[in-house]
This record gives structure tokens, C-alpha cells and sequence, in this order.
């Protein structure tokens, strides 16, 4: 199986809302409760979600922040995300091909889930670069990712936090918030 690109994204989302069942798999759900609990305990201001899928946490993040900014690279799931979150009027979803420009230049938090070992390492870098320059001194932090490989990955999984963390030039006091052998959730504060 050859690494998914964007095509193959649009692909699935147009074929299937929810190709990975991340709205109803109870491992899923676990992990959405681990990503927003990563947030912390108080209401965040401006939140980017970057790379939302199909909006299956957005919403959950739009109750912890003031302001959402959900992004997804395609557009079917940009619809999607825009479905999930349609009933919460400080949420808002956005085509973004990673690593283009944010929609806006600074945030409190930003929310980074299954999307880095979907990224060339040249991609990774840059959009790591981006994240450490949009959050503001003492932002949070959120990385969720498998643990494992899978074929249609473009990176290793193994180490992709680290490497994303490196590749931001900023320095992040992180923690795990939840780790089990097929995914980690961490958060952290930037320094």
C-alpha cells in the first residue's frame, strides 16, 4: 500500500462521513476524552484544530474554547467539520493544507491529531515551525497520534512527537496525558 495523500482523503470522506468510525469506536471516544482533557481545566481562548477530519472532536474542543478555528485539508471533510460544529456560533471550520498560513497569528492552544505521520518530513517541519510561532508564550500544546505504523502512513509513527517538537525550534514542558500501545495523547505548555 502506498503512503494517502490528499485525493485519497477527499476519497474517503465522499465515500464514508466517518471512514474510521471516530464518531462511535469506543477507543476513539476514550481518546477524544484524553485530547480534551489535555486542554486543561479552564476555557481556552482562541483553539486551532488542525487537520479536524471530520469534526469528530471539534466540538468537544469549540466547548473549551473561546474561539475554534477547526482546519481540514479537503474538502469534503471541511463540510463535514462544518456539519459537526454548525450549532456552535464561536466554532469555525476551514480549508487548510498543512503548511500553509493559519488562519489567524496567534492562539492560546493548538490541537495537533492524526496528521503528522501524514506529512512529508519537509511538511512536518515547516508546519512545526508554524504551530511554535502562532502560540503565544505559555500556550498548550495537544499531539494525539498512533503509536503504531500503518501502511498508508507517509513517516513513521514511532517518535513523531519528539521529531515535531524538535523541528519547532521552541521549547515545550510536556507531559503524557494518556498512552496505551496503539496511540498517545501529550500536552504541554510552551516555554
Amino acid at each position: 500500500m502506498k503512503p494517502i495523500d490528499l485525493a485519497g482523503f477527499e476519497d474517503k470522506f465522499v465515500g464514508d462521513g466517518d471512514p474510521w468510525q471516530t464518531f462511535t469506536n469506543r477507543d476513539e471516544a476514550r481518546k477524544r476524552q484524553a485530547i480534551v482533557h489535555a486542554m486543561g481545566g479552564a476555557i481556552s481562548g482562541r483553539v486551532l484544530e488542525l487537520a479536524a477530519g471530520n469534526g469528530s472532536n471539534s466540538a468537544a474542543l469549540a466547548r473549551r474554547a473561546l474561539r475554534l478555528d477547526a482546519t481540514e485539508g479537503t474538502e469534503a471533510g471541511t463540510q463535514l467539520v462544518t456539519q459537526a460544529i454548525a450549532d456552535i456560533p464561536r466554532a469555525r471550520a476551514s480549508l487548510l493544507v498543512l503548511p500553509s498560513a493559519f488562519p489567524r497569528s496567534r492562539y492560546e492552544a493548538i490541537v495537533v491529531a492524526e496528521v503528522l505521520y501524514y506529512l512529508t518530513p519537509a511538511a512536518m517541519r515547516s508546519t512545526a515551525r508554524r504551530v511554535a510561532n502562532a502560540m503565544r508564550q505559555g500556550g498548550r500544546l495537544v499531539v494525539a497520534h498512533h503509536r503504531v505504523d500503518y501502511p498508508d502512513f507517509v513517516q513513521h509513527a514511532g517518535e513523531i512527537h519528539r521529531r515535531f517538537l524538535s523541528a519547532s525550534g521552541a521549547t515545550w514542558n510536556m507531559r503524557s496525558v494518556v498512552r496505551t500501545g496503539r496511540w498517545i495523547v501529550e500536552t504541554g505548555i510552551r516555554g
